[in-house]
Order: structure tokens, then sequence, then C-alpha cells
């Protein structure tokens, strides 16, 4: 029976509340908290048919337990869901996406998101908060880490391959997951970069920018979505009927579930649109189907469903058929996406116990892992002392040297930091030299700002002893070196969530610590581990080479271990722009042009900052989007085109460039494809990414890599309003620049008429 004809039979027979019961969604309590606390009578609601799915489970006998209550206590013996947010991986943790956004290669993607739904479905696990695809173009966002970074061509092609590798090619399949596209929309464009504010946007951005991955994610077949918890031009998304029902259902064809993010309804009362009752009704009238932890639809709609919601000082009247029609219209589509993944048939279909225990952390999956670092680690700098000379006596330094409580980064979950690799560990096993390992100060040295760290457990450890002793025994150490390796950044939980910041440089004694080490004169190489970029231009200019690793997950020592010594070539490349400074933010490549342009130095009366060295551009940053070296050079023939001049809406265009590898290393380059136009009905970006191919080639190797382009290629959104956008073309000159990353580009021009 298709999905469609199951649902509305089984519709048919249940009660209102029943149907109510369906939009209910709970957490487990098994996991953190991030909100007001959940509730705790589940077994209560389980009994009473009054819950649809939970999330937050960590055993497959969890799982069970709670489906035999459910499945007994439905007289439609209508079984949960179960959700857990898998943002970078599940019990085998990757690289945060906003490093796996640098790796600019969908079919790693695709493997990630394959092997989380194999070990999530393992342990009972259908439906996964994932991927996480808010645009973030202001690094003081602490959720940025989540986020694959500031493009929505990259974004776009990211939530692609995430969503084929979560869903597979059969959703009853035991190892594939309901995927979840988040946060509808604009999350990630926060006012001044803090956590649940608002944004502004233009309907041009909104929808060409910010919109764009969703477009792309339920074109790929996501079976969910996620609200987002701010307010986009005055709005908020929980109650955005235009920009779910209108633009999501409607212009992209979005027929899956749409989820409330955690107390997301009942905190529209907080946004000023009312009571808990208007609010439930406004939600579920936008097209919010499943209330997350406030239960606002259990408390509230069985009273709007007999009486409807009229609330004329604020101009609502919405009759009770409406809401009616709204409840069944949202728990079908809970229903069906039950009955889609079969657990109308085996409610137990989940629940292995063996099969929990093969898979987490499977040898396979550590290798997915292990490899995974190396191509979304970004080489920001080197000056020859990478890849570490055999046998050289190494002094390592840092607090997170040998630290495994910060090594996964934030929202794993389901990780267990004691199952990580340490960077000494990992160097110690790959490297053949004498290393010692000393801290050199702490991660932080505020008590206030440590506790605020620790919130979710101890993460940051202040020493007992002296910054000052801790300080000489590293500069010691570094003497005694041939090379130090400084090992610094961020605690895990300074970014994420509820993690954003006004200073993105290190931290005060990490800075101190690397002044000294500089100054001893032994080469110094800086491995940074953080969730979001940080503004580090006194830091480039001190060490000898740096290695940007973020927070890099369960295979972390290996991983950087292999980068260090040689065995694997960095192929990470920038998927957000570096600021020098944190007041240049936000900075990123699809900045657009002004009618006073940066000249490439300070000039007065033209835009820029007058405090910032020529050297760094004051719209793209310190290290420009894409950008990322190797162990070898690689040298780009000047591109060509295969028509310069084409004409009509099926024509395609196809620019080609030869890539030679001419350094003495195998390497990986990410070839890039940029397209800009001048001349357009509105303000158009300097430069917006169309492609990206990642090539590995040998010590002299050339190879021909192509690009083509069709009309919608360069097409861009624009409108008077959100929903009124479409997409325009003009005909006329574009230029076509190709190169290693944003800034450093050959171009060639091609003209397409009508």
């Amino acid at each position: 029976m298709s999905d469609n004809d199951f649902v509305a039979a089984l519709l048919q027979r249940m009660t209102l509340a029943e149907k109510i019961g369906q939009l209910n969604l709970l957490s487990a309590g098994e996991g953190p908290e991030t909100g007001s606390p959940a509730v705790r009578n589940i077994e209560d609601r389980l009994k009473s048919g009054r819950l649809g799915g939970l999330f937050g489970t960590k055993s497959v006998r969890s799982v069970r337990a709670w489906q035999e209550i459910a499945v007994a206590g439905s007289r439609h013996g209508i079984p949960l869901f179960f959700a857990e947010d898998v943002i970078h991986g599940h019990r085998t943790i990757f690289p945060l996406p906003v490093a796996l956004g640098c790796a600019f290669n969908p079919q790693l993607w695709h493997d990630v998101a394959r092997v989380a739904a194999t070990e999530a479905a393992a342990e009972g696990i259908n439906h996964v908060y994932a991927p996480m695809i808010d645009i973030a173009r202001d690094p003081r966002w602490g959720r940025i880490a989540e986020s694959p970074g500031e493009d929505p061509f990259l974004a776009a092609r990211y939530a692609e391959a995430m969503v084929k590798g979560f869903e597979g090619d059969d959703p009853t399949a035991p190892d594939t997951v309901v995927s979840c596209l988040k946060h509808f929309l604009a999350y990630g464009a926060a006012v001044g970069g803090r956590d649940y504010d608002n944004a502004n946007l233009s309907p041009e951005e909104a929808i060409g920018v910010y919109a764009e991955p969703f477009r792309a994610g339920v074109a790929a077949g996501a079976g969910s979505i996620m609200g987002a918890f701010n307010a986009l031009n005055k709005r908020p998304m929980h109650a955005h009927r235009d920009l779910i029902r209108g633009w999501l259902r409607g212009t992209a064809g979005f027929d899956g579930l749409m989820v409330a993010d955690y107390t997301g309804i009942m905190e529209l009362a907080a946004h000023g649109l009312g009571d808990r009752e208007t609010v439930a009704g406004l939600a579920l009238i936008a097209g919010i189907d499943m209330d997350m932890i406030g239960e606002d639809y259990l408390d509230h709609l069985p009273r709007l469903a007999e009486e409807g919601l009229s609330r004329p000082e604020s101009g609502i009247a919405i009759p009770a058929d409406d809401i009616r029609a709204a409840i069944d219209e949202a728990c079908g589509r809970v229903l069906a996406l039950k009955h889609r993944i079969g657990l109308f048939d085996d409610p137990f279909r989940y629940c292995d116990e063996e099969r929990a225990a093969r898979f987490p952390l499977a040898p396979a999956h550590r290798r997915v892992a292990r490899g995974a670092i190396a191509e979304s680690s970004v080489l920001l700098k080197n000056d020859g002392i990478l890849p570490l000379a055999p046998g050289k006596r190494i002094a390592m330094v840092g607090a997170i040297a040998d630290d495994q409580t910060n090594l996964l980064g934030t929202w794993a979950v389901s990780g267990d930091h004691r199952q990580a690799v340490t960077l000494l560990e990992g160097l110690h096993a790959s490297y053949d030299g004498p290393i010692t390992c000393v801290k050199g100060a702490d991660i932080v040295d505020d008590e206030i700002l440590a506790a605020r760290l620790n919130v979710h457990g101890q993460t940051v450890f202040l020493d007992p002893r002296s910054a000052e002793a801790m300080l000489t025994e590293a500069v010691h150490a570094a003497e005694a070196a041939d090379v130090t390796v400084a090992v610094v950044g961020e605690a895990k939980e300074a970014s994420g969530e509820c993690s954003s910041v006004t200073d993105l440089a290190l931290p005060e004694p990490q800075r101190v610590l690397i002044r000294a080490l500089a100054a001893t004169g032994t080469p110094l190489v800086l491995v940074v581990k953080a969730g979001r970029p940080l503004a580090l231009e006194e830091e480039i200019g001190l060490a000898d080479a740096v290695l940007y690793v973020w927070f890099a997950g369960t295979e972390a020592g290996h991983g950087i271990a292999d980068l260090l010594t040689g065995k694997a070539d960095p192929s990470g490349r920038l998927a957000s722009a570096f600021p020098a400074r944190t007041g240049q933010v936000p900075v990123f490549s699809q900045a657009e042009p002004t009618g006073r342009p940066y000249p490439g130095r300070f000039e007065k009366f033209k835009t820029g900052y007058l405090d910032l060295p020529d050297s760094i551009h004051p719209a793209t940053g310190l290290f420009p989007f894409g950008f990322g070296l190797s162990y070898t050079s690689f040298g780009y023939g000047a591109p060509r085109v295969d028509a310069a001049r084409l004409s009509g809406p099926d024509a395609e265009a196809v620019v080609r460039v030869t890539v030679t590898n001419t350094g003495p290393r195998p390497g990986t380059e990410v070839v890039q494809l940029y397209v800009s136009d001048p001349v357009a009905r509105i303000t158009r970006p300097i430069r917006e990414l169309k492609g990206f191919e990642k090539i590995t080639l040998a010590p002299g190797e050339a190879r021909d890599v192509a690009f083509r382009l069709t009309r919608r290629d360069l097409a861009y959104a624009m409108g008077e309003t959100m929903t009124s956008v479409a997409w325009v073309w003009d005909p006329g000159t574009f230029v076509l620049g190709v190169g290693p990353n944003s800034r450093d580009l050959q171009s060639i021009e091609i003209v397409w008429s009508a």
C-alpha cells in the first residue's frame, strides 16, 4: 500500500487526541539538554498515545523498551520514530562540518554520512538531525562549527551528498536513516554573530544564498527539515507561513516532515507573537508538523480544534476547520515518515543488538575518519619545515597536545572522547624521533570563562602551577629541540551552540606562549584545533608553518600525525575565509562591488579600513575562501573555452584548464571555477563559486580539468519579496576565473546571447 493510501486509511480511524499525540516530540533524557528541561514522565505519554517520536536515546535496549510501551499504548499499534543529533558522526566522530566543508569532496561527505547512518541505525536511530546546512559568514557565531561554511554552491553540494549518504536508495534498508536539513532559514545570519539572534536579509540573499542548500537537499530527497530559532526580517521562522508553506513546500517542492527545534514553538511567545495558545496555532498553520519539547500542541490544539484561534487585536482569525485540517495534514506527514521507513511493518526493525555491537567504531569506519582529517585540514603556511624530517628532536607544547577531552569538538553527543587518539599518541606511533611534551600554558586563564566552557563536563583544567613556571618549562623544551610543535586553539565548548564570542584571537595565555616559543629561534610549527576561523594575523608572522586541523574527531592523533610526517598531503581548502582581525568580520568570497572599490591599498574615500595593512583585502580576509597549501606545488595553464560566443537557452559553456604538479611529491589540488557577471539588474557578487574538482597528481603529472556551465549556473535570484523571488538570467559578457582559491585566478571571458 502506498504511503498516501495507508495514511488516509489510518487517519480515518484516529481520534483528534490521537492525531495531536503524534505531533509531540520529546527527549528521552539520556543526553545533554539544550534548553528548558525536558518532560520526564514519558511512559505516561506513551501509554496514552500522546507521543510521536523520541530523541536522545543511547542504546538499542532503550529504544526497544520505549517502542514496546508505545506500540502497546496505541489503539492502532503506531510506533515511535527515534531521532538523534548526528552532526559529524555517531560513535565514530569525524572532523567538524566546517572542516568537512574544506574537503571539497562530495564522495567523502557521502561516505561520512554512510558511516554515521550505519552506526546510528544499528543503535535503533531512524531519524537524524543532520546535515546542518546553515550558511555562516560570521565566525563569531559559535555554530559555524556545524556549518559547511560560507558558500551556497559548496553547501548545496554538501547537502546533496550528505542526504544521499544518510538516506541511501532504499528507505527500509537497515542501515539507512531519515535526514533532517537544518535550520530553516538564515539561522547563520544572526546579528552580531549572537546565537539565537535575528537576521535581516534582502529577498535575493535569503533565497539565493541561505535557501540554496535547502533547495538542493530537498531535491536530493531529504525526508525532514527543522525550523530555525531566529526571526528573519522580523518574522520568527517557527511561524513563517510564507517561507514554510510558500517557498519550501511550494517553490522547492518539499513534501516531508517539518519539525520544530528545541522549544522553538514555545519561544514564539518570547518573540512577542502572543501567549502559548496563540503561538501553538500560528506554528501549526505556518506548517510546523511536530512540536519539540514544549508540548504546546498537546496542551492547546484540542481547544483550538474546537473553537479556532481569534485574536482581533493582532489581526488573527483562524477557523477551527482550518486548525483541524492542519492537524490532519501534520499527523499525516508523521505517519507517512514512519510508514515509508517500514516501522509499521516491523516497529523493532532497528532494534538489533548484534548490529549495535558490531558497527560502532568499526575499523573501516575509523579508516574513513582518519582519511577525512587529511582532506579537511588546511595548511595555511609552510616555510619548508613540514613535513617533519625524520629523527628530529620534537618539543610538543600545548594544553591540548595530549588531551582527549577536547578532541571531538562540539555536538558529538554519542561520541566517547576516551576512544579518541591524542596528537602525542599519534605522533609517537608515526614518528621515529624523540618527543618531549609539556603544557606551556592553560587553554584559558579566566576562571569564569573556564566555568562556562565546562558546562557539559570538565574539559578545561587550570594548572595549579604559575603561568611563569609553565612558560619557562616550554621555553627550555623548545631550546633543546630541533623543531617545536605547538598545539594551540580552543576548548571544544568554545565553539558550537551558545558559544558566540566577541574576540576571534587565540586566548591570551596561548598567544604569550607562541611569542616565547618563536623567540627561542627553534623552528615553530603551529597545529591549530578550533571550531571556527580564528584571527591569526600575529601568529602567522611568528610561525614557520601553520596547520589548521579544526576539531578532528576520533582519529585526530593518527590523522594529524599523518600530515605532520608527510604520510598524507594536506588537501583541505578553506570553506570559510579567515579574517586578520575580529573587527574585519564578516569576510567572504561573494563580496559585492561598491561605487568606490578597494584599489589594492588604502586610499582615502575608497572602501577599506584605516588600520588594516594593504596586504590584507578588507572584504575577503587574511586567507580567502578556497585557500590552502600542499606539500608540493601546482602550475595552472591559461584557461580555455570551447566557444567564446554562445547563444540560446540550451547552450553549454565549457572551460578547461591544465593543472601540473610542479613539485617533488605527489599532491592533491582543488581546482576551482568562479563566475563574475559584470552587468546585471542588481548588484552582483564580484565572484561566485560555480565548480570544483579535487585531483591527485604525481610529480610532473599534468591533467586537463573541464567545467561545464548552463544558463541556470549564470542566473541569479531577484524579487521584491522572498516568496516572489525568481531566478533570472541576462545575456552578455561573463568572466570565468579558474585557480586554486577565490583570490588567485586566471580569467577568460565568454559572451552569451539570448
